[in-house]
């Protein structure tokens, strides 16, 4: 890489620059408002980061508008995106390293979104755990969070931990950077939020309900539980009418901070299993893809089943990989073979199965099922013997299955009936 003069006003070096290009390179992701993608971006890389250090370690650097992405949300709205360019990713990175790791020592536990060795399946195990020491939950849901963050009590929370002008100088014009919207009209700010699809977005995001949520729950004396992750909370309460009076300060919290409540996907949820025999009409909520509602469970120590209160892969979530098992288009697959098919879906598969089997994985065997059902219709369609006949289909299928048990990544799992 070209050495560049560093004798600058502000402390970004080449080396910093080059390295928050190499994280923007391996999250991957689409061009900005300049169309330039990660292969063109490529063919000019020196010339592109030096450009961007050049004017970020001068004070100089102006973001670009981000652009504005749609893209369907489960329950059928829309949620917009705001996709910076390259260059202004890696801009947004070089930041995050500065100030991450000075946040990241500050903020609570319970927050388990967009935060270095913190992951999804983390904040599922909390639930699963809280949801076996109290009674009930109060499912959260911020409407619109990332687009209704208050800018300038985002920008007093940053100076807390943030001295540095430079710093702040940077972030402000981020948080301020106009949208270029689908329609192609350029949107400017109105003092709020921080669009979803930048790299320091989720960050600011943290530290926003760091005070907004987490510190502020810690503090009121109510000693509950609870799991964050971004902007998806769960709060475990011991009684009916703890969590009723919660959700009321919560109500009044929110509001404060400029933030408000989704009055029909927040509720309160009786934790319904073999100990707990209320009868209440909300005993199910979703949390990160997963469903937590009463199941039935088989004791091992007393060889015998009954009502637990657990999670698994969520009705959306399987309607989801439905839709994209439609989208695919299984059964038109032009490949010669059957593992030609395989090597195409086997990617796919995994990351199902990686993220939706980590708990009650059997759960997903109507995932499997369906999947079973689309490659019997791509061998319906590539071998004229199988035509008209599913069962001779679903015979062949067992057969491959035989033969080669790790074709499929889904096939290694033997204790799931994944073909008939």
């Amino acid at each position: 890489m070209t050495l560049w003069n560093e004798t600058k006003s502000i402390p970004i070096s080449r080396q910093i620059i080059w390295q928050a290009y190499q994280q923007v390179r391996s999250n991957k992701g689409s061009a900005g408002v300049d169309a330039i993608d990660m292969e063109e971006f490529d063919a000019n890389r020196n010339n592109h980061l030096y450009k961007l250090w050049n004017r970020m370690a001068s004070g100089s650097y102006f973001p670009p508008p981000v652009k504005e992405v749609e893209i369907s949300k489960k329950d059928g709205s829309i949620r917009k995106l705001g996709i910076p360019t390259i260059s202004d990713r890696v801009g947004q990175m070089a930041v995050k390293m500065f100030i991450e790791p000075r946040l990241e020592a500050v903020f609570s536990p319970n927050s388990y979104g967009y935060r270095p060795k913190r992951n999804a399946h983390q904040a599922l195990s909390k639930v699963r755990e809280n949801c076996w020491k109290q009674d009930w939950v109060i499912d959260l849901d911020i409407k619109g969070f990332f687009d209704t963050i208050d800018h300038n009590k985002l920008m007093l929370a940053v100076k807390k931990h943030v001295p540095e002008k430079w710093i702040l100088l940077y972030i402000k014009r981020w948080l301020e950077a106009p949208v270029f919207t689908t329609s192609g009209e350029l949107l400017q700010k109105q003092g709020m939020g921080t669009p979803q699809g930048g790299v320091i977005s989720p960050l600011l995001a943290n530290l926003f309900l760091h005070y907004a949520f987490d510190k502020w729950l810690e503090n009121t004396g109510e000693n509950v539980l609870f799991t964050r992750y971004a902007d998806d909370v769960i709060v475990h309460c011991r009684s009916k009418a703890q969590a009723e009076q919660v959700l009321q300060k919560i109500h009044q919290r929110m509001t404060s901070v400029r933030l408000e409540l989704h009055p029909e996907k927040t509720k309160i949820v009786y934790c319904r299993d073999h100990r707990r025999r209320g009868d209440y009409p909300k005993v199910k909520f979703d949390f990160l893809g997963y469903s937590f509602q009463p199941r039935t469970a088989f004791s091992k120590k007393k060889k015998a089943l009954f009502l637990g209160y657990d999670c698994a892969i969520s009705i959306s979530s399987r309607k989801r990989i439905a839709d994209k098992l439609e989208e695919l288009n299984v059964g038109k697959l032009t490949f010669k073979s059957i593992v030609g098919v395989a090597q195409y879906l086997n990617p796919m598969i995994r990351g199902w199965v990686g993220y939706y089997g980590k708990f009650k994985m059997y759960e997903l065997t109507k995932v499997f099922r369906l999947l079973s059902q689309r490659l019997v219709w791509w061998a319906r369609k590539r071998y004229k013997r199988y035509k008209t006949s599913i069962r001779k289909g679903y015979k062949w299928l067992a057969t491959v299955r035989k033969q080669y048990p790790n074709l499929f990544y889904h096939w290694q799992f033997s204790h799931i009936n994944v073909i008939a």
